[in-house]
């Protein structure tokens, strides 16, 4: 195994809270209501693409 990526215990390891924004306002995922949290699970993540400008 590589010295460059460390392997931690479960009991080492820190629970990461998600924001999102939703109606507006920044929340943690946790707080969401289980449809909310449903829907939260069912979105698709997308990237735009620049588009190209003509000479």
């Amino acid at each position: 195994m590589s010295d460059k990526h460390p392997v931690l215990k479960d009991e080492e390891r820190t629970r990461c809270e998600i924001w999102t924004r939703v109606m507006g306002y920044h929340r943690p995922v946790t707080s969401f209501n289980p449809g909310k949290q449903s829907e939260y699970a069912e979105r698709r993540n997308f990237e735009e693409c620049q588009l190209q400008r003509s000479a």
